[in-house]
């Protein structure tokens, strides 16, 4: 059976050194109907057996979950209520991205510049403080905005409302252009929905028995920032754990800068779970550094180099990690296996951001949207990341499935 055989490979050793259940504290965990939905719609076979045998388990907390920027799919991400819902479905591990204010106070934020599609800032006083004031929509051109953490305290910050992450570009006021929720979203808990510093992130993820992987977000303003540093952003990220008397071994600290990763390494006794999230095939500047998953001969720095650096984890977005053989199998991509050969754990985001998979999954299943045609797809590309490329934990925007999933497998 090829499932007993994998455990230890999917779940049974998640993110290393650390068992797979977190300490037995916050809320009651529920995988709610999202998980049988998908199971419901597998293809008979092994998988659909495995798991259709877990539908009435006692769900438990695994750090194999992860929340990506809480629980999106539904909630505003990065807000209170957002978390709350990813630890209520098992997120042993939970996310804040950091950025900063103009005072220097480190936030949640999925960018410093976001302010204008995950608030409503620009329907209030503050709207005079975006960087590009909100146009509405006309002659053939989208509306447009954009508002940024680092042009206002964070006094104003905590006067700002999140809302879901959108904007409708035909928008012809400031308050159509708050809408453009994505059809397979929903807005039915923003309201009331609360914003969170850093600080308060970390105090509200402990309540709940999760542990921490913040993310250092680029800055959209030049660095230094008023004398503050790079480095001293760096720093300032895990200065706010050891304030708060949280262990190393329980962060996971994120960047797609590898010099943040490198800082953190080689200045903290917060390096050795420093995730370098890799995005280098976005390179720029005429391709420099770009990166084919396909072809180990492009991955510069290579995976033997990465880990001679001291970086232990990297994170890649689920495309880069899988592909399709001439059988029509999704198999690890070239990318996974020389990460696994190079003794790096591997981390994917993120499941369930995409909506509806019936036409392929979009960009997060580019790599496998041949053999991706229904919802089912988030399932057997879990199982192929978790029993084929060995990932040791997923990022999600629904993390019940993804708990669902990897405690089903460690039974």
């Amino acid at each position: 059976m090829r499932y007993p055989i994998m455990l230890a490979l999917a779940v049974g050793a998640p993110l290393a050194g650390h068992a797979q259940e977190a300490a037995p504290t916050g809320p009651a965990i529920s995988y709610g109907q999202r998980p049988a939905y998908l199971v419901d719609k597998l293809p008979d076979g092994e998988l659909k057996t495995t798991l259709e045998a877990c539908l009435d388990q006692t769900p438990r907390r695994t750090d194999f979950s992860i929340g990506h920027r809480g629980a999106p799919l539904m909630f505003p991400e990065h807000t209170v209520e957002a978390n709350r819902a990813a630890a209520q479905q098992g997120a042993g591990i939970l996310e804040c991205d950091v950025t900063f204010t103009s005072d220097k106070e480190l936030v949640c934020r999925h960018a410093q510049n976001d302010l204008h599609t995950t608030t409503n800032i620009v329907t209030t006083d503050l709207a005079s403080t975006c960087v590009t004031p909100f146009t509405p929509a006309g002659d053939g051109g989208d509306a447009t905005a954009e508002c940024r953490t680092s042009e206002i305290t964070l006094k104003e910050f905590r006067t700002l409302e999140p809302k879901m992450d959108a904007a409708d570009a035909s928008a012809t006021t400031a308050e159509e252009y708050l809408g453009g929720v994505a059809p397979f979203r929903t807005t039915l808990y923003s309201d009331g929905a609360q914003l969170m510093t850093h600080a308060e992130s970390i105090a509200l993820f402990q309540d709940l028995g999760a542990k921490f992987t913040p993310e250092l977000k680029a800055a959209s303003v030049e660095m230094p920032f008023d004398g503050f540093s790079q480095e001293d952003y760096a720093q300032k990220l895990v200065d706010e754990y050891i304030a708060a008397g949280v262990p190393p071994e329980d962060v996971w600290l994120q960047s797609f800068n590898l010099s943040d990763v490198q800082y953190w390494i080689d200045s903290t006794d917060f390096g050795a779970q420093a995730v370098y999230l890799d995005d280098r095939y976005e390179a720029e500047d005429d391709d420099e550094g770009l990166i084919d998953p396909m072809d180990p001969a492009t991955f510069k720095p290579t995976m033997a180099e990465l880990k001679e650096m001291g970086v232990n984890y990297i994170a890649p977005p689920i495309w880069m990690l899988l592909t399709v053989n001439d059988a029509g199998e999704m198999v690890p991509s070239p990318y996974a296996e020389a990460a696994t050969e190079a003794d790096l754990e591997i981390i994917a985001w993120s499941l369930e951001r995409s909506g509806p998979l019936a036409g392929g999954g979009g960009w997060y299943f580019q790599s496998v949207s041949d053999v991706v045609d229904g919802d089912e797809g988030y399932l057997t590309v879990l199982d192929a990341l978790a029993q084929d490329v060995g990932v040791t934990g997923v990022f999600s925007d629904w993390p019940a499935t993804v708990t669902f999933y990897a405690n089903c497998m460690d039974l």
